[in-house]
């Protein structure tokens, strides 16, 4: 069986299972759904997400460690990943073909050129590792006032500073390159002795935002699927709406569509996981190259170079993506994939200056704390911001999140949505709240979004803890947040409509909403007399009554006359007559001539803020349909002590 081909069944095998993670990921019981499939398998090996949670934790997620393996398998084989595994990669490479069809052969190589631009992916890989790293700058800057083993730590430092120099091999200069390094050191001690590191740079883990895998992931789970939920195709248990899908489907399309220009068009130029793998894929064991011979120069290996790594000159073995085109399009049989290197010549580092470097890995450090100076993780947070039950506190978060989407798609009632700006830019597509769009609030026997989190962001929960049972019971349960009541919109409060649909969906024992009974005189144009009297039914006189509508058992008939009658509750009128409930002595005290007056009992909802758990539940119920009367907000919530509302 020829290897291209082979390359085919296995992008066609994964795509399709990459896919099918997609669908099943949702809960239920058909055979199609959630069964202890790995759906987070290509998350894990996914060598960007476990660099970029280390980076930002300090900790290796155990699940994160399967792209230790990617790694390996990289440095023996190359960027095998990029051209036999990755799904998004067989996406591009799919339309591209189709962007090349009725090409000639001249305009097919022209196209798999290799280009300056191929550079950016580097500058955005660092940029956002860098991004990454605050914390752990912090810990080396202060290594030498804080620990005693300083040798230790300078050595570890210097063999960091070292290995970045080797792996884009730009040391030309050794003496230049030494003066350097003990310079930095240097500098580095003397910053750690002067100045208080803790707080000088901060972590924000942001490359879920066009890691391929996530985005992909991110993708399918929040356009593609819910489209299919649409047609008669429904994946879910409801059809499912999101917001912010405008930028993310926008940026998918845009990725996949720029194929039929130029080929991996995304991979080429944007893709950091690929930058990734160029950098590892330098010490690759086996690669591809050409033997000793005479080549024709006839470029064929070019036409469907996926990676424009050039084979036909000196091959770029970073930009190799292990398509094996060029082995079957070869007319001499002169390129192969072997140990051996190529002998047309090699370059292995990326095309990536010291000083383009310099300042994508300063542009990337900085980031972070600038976006912090608006305080949106501090004092000027957003409490519209609610995160699903048991995310960590909102900086640890976002040093977590990778905005893959899978606690979207996992969801049962469709509540966790793609953040918009709302946040600030660092929150951009993580996972928050909103009770409107979904089936029902947030289900208390529900655990789902920790469960299928792959980096722990929102971290795994027991029912007992989420309701604080059992061992829990001292803490209490998970808050979310705290329902607060808007009067001026509340049916109730604002518009003396009867209703207590908060009070009566709000699920938690003893329930978070109570209410407060009152009545509340009706408006009726005139003065209604009573005419005549028949047992119950009172004609009247001076007022044009809505046939039946005071009949619901919330209206009551009083007279000012006889206070002590207090309020007689009516069950139906006519628009010339009140009937009123046989119990009670209301022939008593009504007769011809009086004037009565028509009440609603109105029972009005308030909040207690200690039973309160925020799981939008009654916001989502509320019959105000545009802006709810009553609404969740970040309040309380247990995950940040800072936003307390009561004292304890």
């Amino acid at each position: 069986m020829k290897i291209v081909l082979v390359r085919r069944i296995s992008q066609i095998f994964f795509i399709a299972l990459f896919l099918w993670f997609c669908v099943v990921t949702t809960l239920g019981e058909s055979w199609w759904q959630l069964q202890g499939w790995p759906v987070n398998w290509f998350l894990q090996l996914d060598p960007l997400v476990g660099i970029g949670v280390l980076l930002t934790s300090q900790t290796v997620y155990k699940g994160l460690a399967w792209c230790l393996v990617t790694i390996v398998l990289t440095i023996l084989l190359g960027r095998f990943f990029c051209g036999w595994v990755c799904p998004f990669g067989a996406l591009h490479q799919f339309v591209g073909i189709l962007g090349k069809r009725n090409k000639s052969k001249s305009e097919k190589s022209r196209v798999n050129s290799y280009h300056k631009g191929h550079f950016l992916k580097y500058w955005i890989l660092i940029f956002m590792l860098t991004a990454a790293a605050g914390d752990s700058i912090n810990i080396i800057l202060s290594l030498p006032s804080s620990s005693p083993r300083i040798f230790t730590a300078l050595s570890i430092l210097a063999c960091i500073i070292l290995i970045i120099f080797a792996a884009l091999k730009h040391v030309s200069n050794s003496k230049k390159s030494i003066l350097i390094l003990f310079s930095f050191l240097g500098g580095w001690a003397v910053i750690s002795a002067l100045m208080k590191t803790d707080e000088m740079f901060s972590s924000s883990l942001q490359t879920g935002l066009l890691d391929p895998i996530p985005l992909f992931q991110r993708s399918v789970n929040l356009i593609l699927l819910p489209i299919a939920d649409k047609t008669s195709l429904l994946l879910s248990v409801n059809r499912r709406y999101y917001e912010e899908t405008l930028i993310i489907g926008a940026i998918f399309f845009s990725a996949v569509l720029l194929n039929l220009v130029v080929p991996r068009f995304y991979c080429r130029f944007v893709c950091p996981l690929g930058a990734l793998f160029g950098i590892f894929s330098r010490y690759s064991i086996w690669r591809v190259g050409q033997k000793e011979g005479d080549c024709t120069k006839c470029s064929l290996c070019e036409t469907d170079c996926e990676g424009a790594c050039e084979p036909s000159e000196k091959i770029r073995i970073s930009e190799c993506v292990l398509c094996m085109n060029c082995l079957k399009k070869c007319p001499t049989d002169l390129i192969q994939y072997s140990i051996s290197p190529s002998a047309s010549g090699e370059i292995v580092s990326p095309d990536i200056q010291r000083r383009e470097l310099i300042v994508s890995a300063i542009s990337g450090a900085a980031l972070i704390p600038i976006l912090r100076l608006s305080g949106n993780v501090g004092p000027n947070w957003n409490p519209k911001q609610i995160r699903p039950p048991g995310a960590l506190d909102e900086k640890t978060f976002l040093s977590r999140c990778i905005k893959c989407g899978q606690c979207m798609r996992i969801c049962p009632t469709n509540i966790i949505h793609p953040a918009g700006f709302t946040g600030g830019i660092e929150g951009l597509w993580t996972p928050t709240l909103n009770f409107r769009i979904g089936t029902s609030g947030c289900q208390l026997n529900c655990i789902a979004c920790g469960n299928v989190c792959p980096s722990a962001a929102i971290r795994p929960i027991t029912l007992e803890e989420k309701l604080g049972k059992k061992n829990y019971s001292e803490t209490g349960p998970i808050r979310i947040g705290t329902a607060f009541l808007d009067k001026n919109r509340c049916l109730p409060w604002a518009m003396d409509k009867p209703c207590i649909v908060c009070q009566e969906n709000c699920p938690v024992s003893p329930k978070a909403i109570f209410t407060r009974q009152s009545f509340e005189s009706v408006r009726i144009d005139s003065n209604i007399l009573v005419k005549a009297i028949d047992r119950g039914r009172i004609t009247i006189t001076g007022g044009i009554l809505k046939p039946g509508k005071f009949g619901t058992g919330d209206y009551f008939l009083k007279t000012n006359d006889h206070e002590e009658a207090g309020y007689l509750p009516i069950t139906d009128n006519s628009s010339d007559s009140i009937t009123l409930s046989d119990e009670g002595p209301q022939n008593v005290f009504l007769s011809p001539g009086i004037s009565i007056e028509i009440f609603v009992r109105l029972q009005k909802p308030f909040v207690d803020p200690e039973s309160c758990i925020g799981c939008g539940t009654c916001e989502h119920e509320c019959p105000v349909s545009g802006k709810r009367a009553i609404r969740v907000s970040g309040e309380n919530e247990s995950r940040s002590k800072n936003h307390a509302l009561l004292l304890r």
